[in-house]
């Protein structure tokens, strides 16, 4: 559930009409919802309160302070992807021994700062990054705690781009293998072993596949325990999906039913990472109506956001409902609505059926929160949207719009070219 609803006429943010927040701060616009941020990540702790547990949010779903300095006081701990995030979980205030360390291609520099920083786990990829680890802890004279990330080989049945847990994935260790891959991981004096993790996918609809990976996972932890390899952290991942369009995804308390009973009476600690299922729903894109085009055989609507600012559509032709930020009685039309960008790529939605808009009105872009402002850049040197975050009736910027300025900050003119 979500906070963003129409009250008569006008959508609202909590208390708060996004047509006031569109005009005062300006569009392309993110906006964030307090509310239901807090509400989804409770849903988490709430539903595995009964057992050991630590909730790791995916910093790569959305990285702005402000919401992971609220998940920081919720309780919430970080599961990163590069020292880029790390920085930001600890400057958040999320604890080092709350953060696990994801990743197939970690840098030495950035294992250094994570060990430095003591995270509770590096979620290993493989033998030559194991090595890497276990080479940098030697220098520094440390133990780098470590999960093998085992790939159980189950298909989320998602879209094949969100797609991590099958055996042709880049990520992961092969299940078959991962007896082998812990053997070495106890032969390397600067390593030790805490955990095992797993990651199948985003945006997963279904309750079974979470399951089903985690029954293999917990066999290898039995086997694991024959050879002497004892398992304190279980990390099942991420990857619960939302509502985009029709979607009815398993609530958080109905993969910890299925999931709760095969823990029974083991000594563990559960960590999951949910990233999209947090964000995703608890913020919207605004937009303003730039034109009107009549194509060939389709109309266009050209909107001041573009793929820049939301990569979604455009990478996996995603789709989010669009609807106007001020509802008349409308005629219905058959559109693709389209940024600015110079791109044919550049589309938020492609033959849709929307309600007719006119130049200056302002369009919502639903479910936008994850992997919308994380994912977004200047191409077309387009300075960033801005951000701001409603609690109540309560409004405030959490990162303010780009500037041109920006677009050049950190470029260097070298003397030749002068």
């Amino acid at each position: 559930m979500h906070f963003f609803q129409y009250r008569g006429r006008e959508l609202y943010a909590e208390d708060v009409p996004v047509r006031q927040l569109a005009e005062k701060y300006g569009t392309p616009l993110y906006v964030y919802s307090h509310e239901t941020l807090v509400r989804h990540f409770k849903a988490y702790d709430d539903a595995y309160a009964t057992f050991p547990h630590i909730i790791c949010y995916a910093l790569k779903a959305n990285t702005n302070g402000a919401i992971l300095n609220l998940l920081a006081r919720e309780g919430a701990g970080a599961d990163i992807v590069s020292g880029g995030e790390l920085f930001r979980a600890l400057k958040a205030g999320i604890p080092p021994e709350k953060i696990v360390y994801a990743g197939v291609g970690k840098t030495e520099d950035e294992i250094r700062y994570a060990l430095r920083s003591g995270v509770l786990m590096f979620n290993v990829e493989s033998s030559d990054e194991l090595r890497e680890i276990d080479r940098v802890a030697h220098t520094m004279k440390v133990k780098a705690p470590i999960a093998l990330r085992i790939n159980p080989d189950i298909d989320p049945r998602t879209h094949p781009y969100i797609s991590t847990g099958m055996r042709e994935h880049k990520f992961g260790i092969a299940i078959s293998d991962a007896l082998e891959h812990y053997r070495l991981a106890a032969r390397l004096r600067n390593i030790e072993i805490v955990g095992v993790q797993k990651h199948i996918g985003s945006q997963i609809t279904r309750t079974a596949p979470f399951v089903d990976a985690v029954k293999r996972i917990l066999v290898l932890v039995d086997a694991l325990k024959r050879h002497r390899i004892l398992i304190r952290y279980l990390d099942i991942g991420g990857g619960l999906g939302i509502t985009y369009q029709s979607e009815t995804p398993p609530l958080p308390s109905d993969i910890a039913k299925r999931l709760l009973p095969l823990l029974r009476n083991r000594d563990i600690t559960l960590v999951m990472e949910p990233g999209r299922s947090i964000v995703g729903n608890a913020g919207i894109l605004v937009t303003r109506t730039l034109y009107l085009k009549q194509g060939e055989g389709k109309t266009f609507v050209i909107v001041d956001a573009g793929m820049n600012d939301l990569m979604r559509p455009s990478l996996y032709d995603a789709f989010h409902q669009i609807t106007p930020v001020v509802k008349k009685n409308r005629t219905k039309i058959r559109a693709d609505v389209v940024g600015p960008i110079c791109e044919t790529g550049d589309f938020l939605a492609k033959g849709r059926i929307i309600d007719r808009v006119n130049r200056g009105e302002y369009l919502a872009v639903m479910s936008a929160g994850g992997y919308g402002m994380s994912m977004s850049s200047t191409y077309n040197s387009r300075p960033k949207a801005a951000e701001v975050l409603v609690k109540g009736k309560t409004h405030a910027l959490i990162s303010k719009r780009g500037s041109y300025a920006d677009l050049v900050q950190n470029e260097v003119m070298p003397r030749y070219v002068r």
